[in-house]
């Protein structure tokens, strides 16, 4: 880890450029980071030092703190392997710190580490190095000549043709050493080669699946993560072939590539047309063929899927975000519905605070069609239970459930509003260790249904229990690096639940588990101390709980919020450490804290009263007292947006029922870059394709829509045998 002056200066201006920030306020997130502050606490309440970096930026800070810190780990014991090897130069040693990524500085490492013994390896051994530096400098005299003089038998160089090729061999050696070739020639395939697909013809009918990518050809820079991710898994499942052509524009097969022209040129060598049996040619020639342009082709592969796996991972974080940041219903009674055929409808509703008072299941679809029964069980369980919302899981049967609650509650002329929501991860849930601690007697079909009913409530309380990976918002998820995507699934998991805070006297060890400076143990603890001790009466007895120390409650005091306590400011976001300044800022405008914080009588509060005070202590406070204020005033302590739902028009259930310029509205269940996927009530989601999202250019669709959002748009194609729906939202009005 960089501890030096110089070493953190350095660090400090690459990841400002890295992450479009100011040096000072990467200084800061560093000194933070590094004294075991969570994001979400510096985020919130180190604004004042980071001058206002949010999580997002913050999260990103850290991921790439952490990867130059090894990065620079990696390249000083690389450089001691080399130098203990005898072969680093002062040239080599600074082209190696000058590399700014992992693959690239593995593969300038590779020719060094190799162990397999190679042709240069023994003609270095039989003393042919001179040979080969004598003929890189004059490579027009006379070869067999000059070769005679270097033949050694002991060494298995017995003829002048053997000691030619053990020379080649190690000239072209150097040549793929050569750090800033390398990266010249890269830079190149970039930005002018091309990546190209073929399916492997004896697997044609097998990969239909891959129907796209038969004969496919893209430039490499114009080449999507989702692309990438699709060629690569057809290439490793056997289906497809894959070949970077370093010159798409060549006519001329036969022809040199201009790569070749490029090591040319790198060597201030003047390669003329008719010189093609010169050593110099000889040793270009191969160092390309056999060498650079193998190395590279893997290398670029490397760093695609590198690029294609951060891609895919940011917008399942980003897709995830939006879900478990969705509007949550409320405390209203709710039964879901986990819909079924052949096994049913399973019913559970659930109280205000997800309490399961009462299960059922019922069978009013084919096969056995006992419609009477089930609408009789149902409207007995709304009067019963006195039912405020109904929660229909989205899957199989689905659409039919839905037409079957709209009949009870018009019969029963109810204002009950039935839901469609994700039912994505609730059969994880039901089998999970968890769900059978938390509902041991209960069938796991039937604990589908209970969570079901408890997204719709709350869906960040609800989801947080589900392994993010199953959650179903994100593009060839299996594909990406399982350990990259956790950790950073678990990061947005982690800021949604410090965003929304956490009632510390009815939240669970799962969700307390996410709450910054927590962990399992502390969690469990922090429930085992509520059960042995009842409510919490404010946040500083959390101190009392065993094994919760300083550092802890300073992270995650701020984030857990005590309703009806001995201290009414328990009740807001400020932290215990603001609560001297909030008091002093309340008292100065004569209000109390119960006027400002249960009463509502925050709008009444003023910074110019702090004038009373001297001004070393105002110009000292000011950020403080400025964000205690804005805390104090918001109008929602809940950052989620008020709850909306949207209105699937009844009269279409299945694609077939879809027509082109019909006009829909949907809810938008997943974004990747190349559009959003909308589910209008067919059972198969559309797509309304990035070119059709806006009326204006679009190059992100993340700016344009998330996961959640309810949408209008109309019908541009079906395509029933493919299930494929083509969408529009252009020029089209979109709810408030």
């Amino acid at each position: 880890m960089p501890n030096s002056v110089t070493q953190l200066s350095e660090l400090k201006e690459q990841l400002a450029k890295e992450c479009q920030i100011l040096p000072s306020q990467v200084e800061a997130a560093i000194h933070l980071l590094d004294d075991g502050n969570t994001v979400p606490f510096i985020a919130r309440y180190r604004k004042h030092l980071t001058q206002s970096l949010d999580d997002n930026q913050l999260r990103l800070l850290e991921t790439k703190l952490i990867y130059f810190r090894e990065l620079a780990l990696r390249k000083q014991s690389i450089l001691k392997a080399i130098d203990k090897a005898g072969k680093l130069t002062s040239k080599l040693k600074n082209e190696i710190q000058a590399i700014q990524d992992k693959v690239s500085l593995e593969h300038c490492y590779a020719p060094f580490k190799t162990t397999r013994i190679t042709k240069a390896k023994l003609a270095e051994e039989a003393g042919l190095n001179a040979l080969a530096d004598q003929l890189w400098t004059s490579p027009k005299q006379p070869l067999t000549k000059a070769a005679q003089r270097y033949i050694n038998s002991a060494k298995g160089f017995t003829t002048s043709a053997q000691v030619l090729e053990g020379a080649l061999a190690i000239a072209v050696d150097k040549l793929a050493q050569d750090i800033a070739l390398t990266n010249l020639l890269k830079l190149h395939l970039f930005e002018q080669g091309e990546v190209s697909s073929v399916v492997v013809k004896s697997k044609r009918d097998e990969a239909i699946k891959f129907k796209d990518y038969f004969d496919f050809n893209s430039r490499l820079n114009r080449l999507p993560a989702h692309r990438v991710l699709a060629m690569l898994r057809g290439k490793a499942e056997g289906y497809l072939r894959l070949k970077i052509n370093a010159d798409p524009f060549q006519k001329d097969k036969k022809a040199y590539s201009y790569c070749q022209t490029l090591i040319a040129k790198h060597l201030n060598i003047y390669l003329a047309k008719d010189d093609h049996d010169s050593w110099t040619r000889q040793v270009i020639d191969q160092a390309w063929r056999t060498k650079l342009s193998v190395s590279l082709e893997k290398q670029i592969f490397v760093q695609l899927k590198e690029q294609a796996d951060h891609d895919a991972i940011e917008q399942f974080a980003s897709n995830l975000s939006a879900l478990l940041m969705a509007s949550p219903a409320g405390e209203k009674v709710t039964l879901g519905l986990d819909p079924g055929f052949r096994s049913g409808c399973k019913i559970a509703v659930v109280g205000k605070t997800g309490q399961l008072i009462a299960t059922n299941t019922i069978y009013p679809h084919q096969p056995q069609l006992q419609t009477k029964q089930a609408k009789h069980v149902v409207e007995l369980m709304i009067k019963q239970h006195n039912v405020e919302l109904i929660a229909i899981g989205n899957g199989t049967a689905s659409r039919e459930s839905e037409q079957f609650i709209a009949q009870i509650l018009t019969t029963l002329n109810s204002d009950i509003q039935a839901i469609s929501v994700s039912e994505a991860g609730a059969s994880v849930y039901s089998a999970s260790a968890l769900a059978a601690d938390e509902f041991p007697e209960l069938d796991v079909t039937l604990r589908g249904a209970v969570s079901i009913a408890r997204r719709l409530q709350d869906p960040l309380s609800e989801l947080v229990k589900i392994e993010a990976k199953a959650i179903g918002v994100g593009l060839y998820q299996h594909d990406v690096q399982q350990t990259l995507l956790a950790k950073r699934l678990q990061a947005v998991v982690e800021d949604c639940v410090n965003k929304v805070g956490v009632d510390l006297n009815t939240a669970s060890p799962n969700v307390l588990t996410h709450v910054a400076g927590l962990n399992a143990g502390l969690a469990q603890n922090i429930v085992e101390y509520r059960q042995q001790h009842g409510r919490f009466k404010s946040r500083q007895a959390l101190t009392k709980v065993p094994r919760l120390g300083t550092k802890a409650f300073q992270q995650a005091a701020g984030f857990l919020t005590v309703n009806g306590g001995d201290e009414c400011l328990d009740e807001t976001i400020l932290h215990p450490e603001q609560y001297p300044l909030a008091k002093q800022l309340i008292a100065l405008n004569n209000k109390t804290i119960q006027d400002v914080v249960l009463n509502n009588g925050a709008e009444a509060l003023s910074l110019s009263a702090i004038n009373q005070l001297p001004n070393s202590h105002q110009q000292s406070n000011m950020p403080a007292y400025q964000e205690i204020l804005a805390v104090l005033t918001l109008s929602r302590r809940d950052p989620r947006e008020q709850f909306k739902v949207a209105e699937f028009d009844q009269s279409i259930g299945k694609i077939s029922d879809l027509e082109v310029d019909m006009s829909l509205q949907g809810v938008v269940t997943n974004v990747a870059n190349f559009g959003a996927f909308i589910d209008v009530g067919v059972h198969q989601d559309g797509l309304v394709h990035i070119s059709m999202l806006s009326d204006c250019f679009v190059d992100d669709p993340h700016k344009v829509v998330k996961v959640g959002q309810i949408v209008n748009v109309e019908v541009v194609s079906v395509d029933q045998d493919r299930k494929r729906i083509a969408l529009t939202m252009k020029n089209i009005k979109q709810p408030s």
